[in-house]
């Protein structure tokens, strides 16, 4: 029978939850136990569909798709989950009947630390979109017991405090005990060949068992859940008795300590050996428990492994996951018996490749020696493939040497993991058209010569479930009061939109609501840091990752130099700013860290001195999530997408802000770009050299920075308070290293993001979008235009994409 639910049965079934799985009445339960009756009710409505549609998969023989990600930044469930039921009102509602508040409920839940940015954000959008669509998928991870760190500011440093998410339990995960499998490292191989074939032994290896967890995602109006499926390590036994019954009890325990550290902590520091270590485990881990699983369910359900290829497809995001495809190659030969061919054969079938960098460094490389020691039977099916690679390399290129060393996956003491997936992997995608066009004649140019039909471009998206509905309430209701609700369903209803891009109302209905959000936003702010913000002022943003080439190095100099103009010419005019950062630093980072220093030292100038306090205010916001960007977005007004032409493959961010009705100021970079063809030129404010102008600096070595602090006088000022000691002297140093790597490196590569290079043209810029804002008429229809022309950028519209080019993956029927 089916429940109808609404407010009455709402209410009743958390009342039933109190009292059956917590035993309490709503009159002695605190918030935490609220939220888990709360959470507990939604997640049985979750488990219905979820337990029907895995039937309906098999029975169908449906097509799945295995999503594997080192990260799924999925923020807060509760709500998200209830919007996509469409409960929302009924659960607001019967909490009201229960006295208690749902936005009070939320703050009980923590954001699941397993995620760091926009890799992370991206696969949980599209596991949000996957379930909207009703296509099959598993997404696979670590359960990290502790996400990347929680951010304190100290004296203007970052410090990283312990992010332990879990500490609570996880409400939405379901144990899945009988699934666990057993992971191998170290040991020694040996290949025995006989009348039946190969036979490989390995003796003498370490065992970790992966225990699986599997986490619900439900899509809007969706009945097919997504699963995500988490992976914890365990010691095969937990306690040595012998050793405990002894009173030696730290040894009883310590294998287990060392091994459950594979799944503590999101992204061990790896400026070290055993922190490098430490990651390699951690992705072996979980590609290897994931191919394993994968198999073994097709095991249950079809007899023969050779038909893996037609019942699933493998999309690895990012080089992380990459050790899953020698590692479904060796479960097919050693465990299943197939031979090196037709092993292979399906792998080259089952796996696609999505790159997110342009840069070689960020490539992920292995030290041959500690990986052949960690994982000798991988290394030697990866040192296989290489030589018939190398083969295929010769046979395009006789002769050149410097072709095979660049092309090789093993190399130089290293093993390359991009080389490796291009060399198996049947679709190798960019995530924005200028990063697709960028890797076929730059960062993959060769492999693209070798392969032209492997490469394509698949801009990526954003749920507007979550972006929109969930995180700005108030401006869904007006999109919805227009043309409905079903553009949540159907992002091409976005369109519908366009007949209200000159219409004043819906303006001035947007407008208004963008203040409520600064107003929440300010509020939110001066809880948690004690900071008073203005309104009235614009809302100037730059979220995102703490790194050079993302320049929030160079926003922070143009708002020196915005202070130094008040400060020597009082008659200047300036649009009355609050400018505000959100952003992690890796722990090792030394240069990113040093730049939050520095944000926060000339926050302590700014916002310190009278005579700009009601112009100029610098807020740098802690420990920046998911749960923050949700309330962050939405009051941006205006939306810092400034990195270097070129190095951003694509960004999400930028497509955040912009469904939020935030005007871009950015370089034509990644997927600005393609916001610039959606909004048009006069929707959007563009500056700085092109991909092209950087290309030839680059290549004749043209550009000289000092040049231009000898030639600026506006460069040259705000270069020296760096040093000159105007600025605060955080944690007791002024900021010299920041200073010489504009100017004097030391390696003849000074200012290598090009920010002095761009910094005029980004003034000249900024003051052509504050006189915009200005004029209140223009600016509410920028930013209207922003939001009606966002649909595009949904992240259903990009998995339609990778359904139809690469996986060749159907709705269920």
């Amino acid at each position: 029978m089916t429940t109808e639910y609404n407010k009455d049965t709402v209410r009743d079934e958390i009342v039933k939850k109190l009292r059956r799985s917590l035993g309490l009445t709503p009159d002695e339960a605190t918030k935490e136990d609220m939220y888990q009756a709360v959470g507990l009710s939604v997640r049985d409505i979750i488990m219905d569909k979820w337990a029907d549609s895995l039937k309906e998969v098999h029975k169908q023989g449906a097509k799945r798709l295995y999503y594997l990600s080192a990260e799924f930044l999925m923020g807060r469930a509760l709500v998200n989950n209830m919007i996509n039921l469409d409960l929302y009102d009924a659960y607001r509602d019967a909490l009201t009947d229960l006295g208690t508040d749902l936005g009070e409920i939320e703050e009980q839940e923590a954001d699941a630390g397993l995620g760091n940015g926009g890799l992370g954000r991206l696969a949980a959008c599209f596991l949000d979109s996957l379930s909207t669509l009703e296509m099959p998928v598993t997404g696979c991870c670590i359960r990290y017991e502790h996400g990347l760190f929680r951010q304190k500011i100290v004296d203007g440093r970052q410090v990283e405090v312990d992010d332990n998410w879990l500490e609570n339990g996880n409400i939405w995960e379901i144990a899945r005990p009988d699934d666990k499998v057993e992971v191998k490292y170290g040991g020694h191989v040996e290949e025995i060949w006989t009348e039946h074939g190969l036979s490989v032994e390995h003796s003498g290896y370490t065992s970790v068992m992966a225990y699986p967890y599997d986490y619900p995602v439900i899509g809007y109006e969706s009945n097919v859940p997504a699963t995500l499926r988490l992976w914890e390590a365990r010691a095969k036994t937990e306690i040595d008795m012998s050793y405990f019954n002894k009173g030696d009890y730290a040894r009883a325990v310590e294998e287990s300590a060392l091994v459950e550290a594979v799944s503590q902590v999101l992204y061990p520091e790896d400026n070290h050996e055993p922190g490098r270590l430490l990651r390699l485990k951690q992705f072996y881990f979980f590609t290897s428990a994931s191919m394993q699983f994968l198999v073994n369910s097709h095991k249950r359900h079809h007899q023969d492994v050779r038909s893996l290829p037609d019942n699933y497809t493998i999309q690895i995001n990012d080089t992380h996951p990459t050790l899953a495809i020698p590692e479904l190659i060796r479960i097919l030969m050693d465990d299943e018996g197939l031979t090196w061919d037709e092993a292979t054969d399906i792998a080259y079938r089952m796996f696609n490749y999505t790159n997110h960098t342009i840069m070689s460094e960020a490539l992920e490389r292995w030290n041959e020696n500690m990986f052949r020691g960690l994982l000798p039977r991988i290394h030697k099916i990866i040192t296989v493939i290489d030589q018939r690679f190398r083969d295929r390399i010769w046979e395009k290129w006789p002769g050149d040497w410097n072709k095979m060393n660049e092309l090789s996956i093993i190399g130089g003491g290293e093993i390359r993991m991009a080389n490796l997936c291009i060399a198996v992997c049947g679709k190798v995608n960019g995530v924005s058209r200028l990063h697709a066009g960028i890797i076929k004649t730059r960062t993959f140019r060769d492999f693209y010569i070798l392969f032209p039909d492997k490469f394509l471009g698949v801009t990526n998206g954003i749920t507007t479930r979550r972006w929109l509905a969930k995180a700005n309430m108030p401006l869904t209701k007006v999109i919805s009061e227009r043309i409905g609700r079903d553009f949540l369903k159907d992002y091409t209803r976005f369109e519908q939109l366009r007949d209200y891009a000159d219409d004043t109302a819906f303006h001035l209905a947007a407008g208004e609501v963008k203040r409520l959000n600064k107003v929440r936003l300010r509020d939110l702010i001066y809880e948690k840091q004690g900071i008073e913000l203005n309104p009235d002022m614009i809302f100037d943003v730059q979220a995102k990752r703490l790194h050079e080439y993302k320049r929030q190095l160079l926003k922070l100099l143009h708002i020196l130099h915005l202070y130094f103009t008040v400060k020597t010419d009082r008659s200047a005019k300036i649009t009355p700013s609050a400018f505000l950062f959100a952003a992690k630093a890796a722990p090792g980072y030394y240069m990113a860290k040093e730049i939050i220093r520095l944000i926060n030292s000339a926050a302590e100038l700014i916002n310190g001195d009278p005579d700009v306090r009601d112009l100029l205010k610098i807020v740098f916001i802690e420990n920046y999530s998911v749960s923050v960007a949700e309330v962050l977005i939405p009051a941006t007004d205006v939306s810092e997408q400034i990195s270097t032409a070129g190095l951003e493959a694509s960004g999400t961010g930028n497509m955040k802000f912009m469904l939020n009705g935030a005007v871009t100021i950015g370089t034509m970079d990644g997927a600005n770009v393609e916001i610039h063809d959606a909004v048009g030129p006069d929707g959007i404010f563009i500056f700085g050299a092109a991909v092209e102008e950087i290309e030839q600096m680059d290549r004749f070595g043209s550009y000289q920075p000092y040049r231009a602090y000898e030639e600026n006088p506006d460069i040259r000022r705000v270069l020296d308070s760096l040093i000159s000691g105007i600025l605060p002297a955080q944690s007791g140093k002024q900021f010299h290293d920041v200073y010489n790597s504009l100017i004097f490196d030391g390696q003849g590569r000074a200012d290598k993001y090009y920010l002095l290079h761009d910094f005029a043209s980004y003034d000249e810029v900024y003051r052509k979008l504050t006189a915009a804002y200005e004029d209140r008429t223009r600016w509410m229809r920028m930013s209207a235009r922003n939001t009606i022309c966002s649909g595009i950028f949904s992240s259903d519209r990009t998995i339609r994409e990778y359904a139809e080019q690469v996986w060749h993956l159907e709705r269920l029927r």
